[in-house]
């Protein structure tokens, strides 16, 4: 049966071993036998330049690249690794993707996000995020040597932890009215994204349309995969091994 893969959040670290193995156990014997796989975003802790030799991950890499030559790998940034770019393509193997991402998923009008940009409330998050995109911001980090970009990446993943820790639940979660303005703004039927870590199926209406939103999950906690069919979409257990 024709299938599409999706994952979302793996935070890949090297002080993860355990999560780079199961990522390797999927890459070659479960996403194979789909049609494509899509990650969208967040597949590293953190990604501080495409020059990075990034040595704990090349078995990944190479998983990825084989699995491409199989079907079709795409990539959308998240926000640990929006540095990533043609050196981690061709690396890789994956075909990267600019977000938002609309698609036709077997006849459903679908549109792919990471997800951070949904959560509207968290202003300081939106915020860092503004100052982080901004090219001359990312020209004068990616100047900087490697060991000085790993330490601000690893300051920054602590701030955030801080952050995170300290915010309400509501605040760190998608807005649904910015849910559902981006459901009106592109005319989808389902929406599937990651960022949030709370992996679910929502099935509400937005001006009595039915929409669907999927929410994958992370890979160091819960672990989740989302199989699409022509019958439907499912969300599973997968990770954490």
């Amino acid at each position: 049966m024709a299938e599409t893969l999706f994952v979302s959040d793996l935070h890949l670290d090297e002080d993860r071993p355990q999560i780079i193995r199961g990522f390797r156990h999927f890459l070659e014997d479960r996403a194979p036998e789909a049609e494509a796989l899509y990650i969208l975003g967040d597949l590293f802790e953190y990604w501080i330049g495409d020059d990075d030799p990034a040595a704990p991950f090349e078995p990944v890499m190479a998983s990825l690249r084989d699995l491409g030559q199989r079907i079709p790998v795409y990539f959308l940034a998240g926000n640990r690794d929006f540095l990533a770019g043609s050196g981690f393509a061709e690396r890789s193997g994956c075909q990267l993707l600019d977000e938002p991402v609309a698609l036709d998923l077997y006849g459903t009008p679908t549109l792919l996000m990471h997800g951070d940009t949904l959560c509207t409330d968290d202003r300081d998050y939106l915020a860092l995020r503004a100052r982080l995109r901004d090219p001359g911001w990312q020209e004068r980090f990616l100047a900087r040597p490697l060991s000085e970009r790993r330490q601000e990446a690893r300051a920054l993943r602590a701030e955030s932890h801080r952050a995170q820790v300290a915010k309400a639940t509501a605040i760190t979660d998608v807005n649904p009215e910015a849910v559902a303005a981006t459901f009106r703004q592109h005319g989808v039927d389902r929406l599937i994204h990651g960022h949030t870590h709370r992996p679910a199926i929502h099935r509400g209406d937005v001006d009595g349309r039915p929409v669907e939103r999927v929410v994958l999950g992370d890979w160091y906690t819960q672990g989740s995969l989302l199989e699409c069919t022509p019958a439907g979409c499912r969300l599973t257990p997968w990770g954490c091994r």
